[in-house]
């Protein structure tokens, strides 16, 4: 199938770019056989590392003058573990991930253990791979080095793209700074506020959940009770949740605390306060109160996704990983489904001569895949923020599931075909 060639410009604030004085004219210019990848996160520099093994050559344009991760820990299901050793990177891992033994969820008000999953030999005999937990920033180090030594890999700072055009030949951007690249096909790798997913899908800002996310990591000598060191434990009560686990080969412990309230999800207030946190977490056990001391308050992250939307890929563009389809963080995959992504559209483009269609087919394998993360990721949030008599049918549902099932996610982590 191949797509109507469009013209795609950028949003209103970058309109100057799109003038004939700074747009190239390229109807009839043959493009590079290089590929460009809006954005150097994660799914970018897997996107770039991914199609340098397939032999294509890539340039990151990346909108920051340095690059990095923002954030602290991330989770890697088994799904995701099986990416990174298709990416050649997983030996990597064992320097600097933990793999705890079990994923522990606790009742926050009255601190009941409600259910857990062991991921000793019987899980990773199941899905082929282990469950481990690593620093945002260094899976992303990992990522990066091994994009650097291919040949084929270009990174480049200071290059947010502001704008693109495509014909039949390939794609014209135009970065922020005024720079002008052409190139094969543009992927948009460029986050949850995406200006290539603007210029494609033109669909407003992001879903705002209503939910604040606080975030520390300390040493492991400061957690007092070691009861659950070696576990991702996950606190739940009503409007709030915390999460903690071990880094660095378990050096330092990460806490993620989640609330919500009324005013956040009607859209009366943009934010809640480190305060208001602290009052929504007041009915919980001492013990998960004091946890909020590791968490930092002068930083927060207001949680958004989207809607699953198709139409992602158009001609010689298309988005990845939060640009295509941003989920809330409840099933940890986040930056999971972004790997997967990576590595499906440079199988597509290897296998396929016609870039157009190889894009198609690349959001055809993950457009379902992708949206049952991000409306089933919005289910867990009411899951594990329910008060009141749902907080009781849930602990009721959860206390009496099978020892050690994992068929509600079972499908997650049974990842896709390679």
């Amino acid at each position: 199938m191949t797509l109507p060639r469009l013209q795609c410009t950028g949003l209103a604030e970058v309109d100057n770019h799109n003038d004939s004085e700074t747009m190239m004219e390229s109807s009839s210019t043959p493009a590079s056989d290089e590929i460009l990848v809006a954005g150097g996160g994660i799914g970018g520099i897997a996107t770039a590392l991914a199609l340098a093994r397939e032999g294509r050559s890539v340039r990151v344009l990346e909108r920051a003058a340095e690059l990095g991760e923002i954030g602290y820990g991330l989770q890697l299901g088994p799904n995701a573990y099986r990416i990174l050793v298709e990416l050649g990177i997983a030996d990597k891992l064992k320097e600097v991930a933990f793999y705890p033994n079990n994923l522990v969820m606790i009742d926050a008000i009255d601190g009941k253990e409600l259910t857990r999953i062991e991921l000793g030999d019987a899980f990773q005999e199941r899905y082929g791979y282990p469950y481990t937990v690593i620093h945002r920033s260094d899976l992303h180090q990992m990522l990066l080095d091994a994009a650097r030594a291919l040949p084929g890999v270009t990174i480049e700072t200071s290059r947010g793209v502001a704008s693109f055009t495509q014909d039949a030949n390939g794609v014209d951007v135009v970065c922020e700074d005024g720079s002008q690249y052409r190139g094969a096909a543009l992927i948009g790798a460029d986050g949850l506020k995406s200006r290539v997913r603007a210029s494609i899908l033109n669909d407003g800002a992001p879903r705002v959940a209503g939910q604040v996310a606080y975030r520390g990591v300390v040493p492991i000598e400061e957690i007092e009770d070691a009861t659950h060191a070696d576990d991702v434990v996950m606190w739940v009560g009503p409007d709030l949740h915390l999460v903690q686990y071990r880094l660095r080969g378990g050096k330092v412990m990460n806490n993620v605390a989640v609330v919500e309230n009324e005013a956040m999800r009607t859209g009366r207030a943009e934010t809640i306060g480190p305060e208001e946190m602290e009052a929504i977490f007041s009915h919980c056990i001492p013990s998960v109160q004091k946890m909020l001391g590791f968490v930092r308050k002068d930083r927060h992250w207001v949680l958004q996704d989207r809607d699953p939307t198709p139409g992602w890929s158009q001609g010689r563009a298309t988005l990845l990983g939060d640009a295509a389809h941003p989920t809330l963080q409840y099933l940890a995959q986040g930056a999971c489904m972004a790997m997967e992504d990576a590595v499906v559209l440079a199988r597509k483009v290897s296998t396929m001569p016609d870039l157009d269609a190889a894009l198609v087919a690349y959001e055809n394998d993950r457009y379902l895949r992708t949206g049952r993360i991000q409306l089933s990721s919005r289910f867990f949030c009411g899951f594990c923020h329910a008060g009141g008599g749902a907080r009781d049918v849930r602990n009721s549902i959860v206390t009496t599931r099978p020892k050690g099932s994992t068929f509600e996610i079972d499908w997650v982590y049974r990842g896709i075909d390679l």
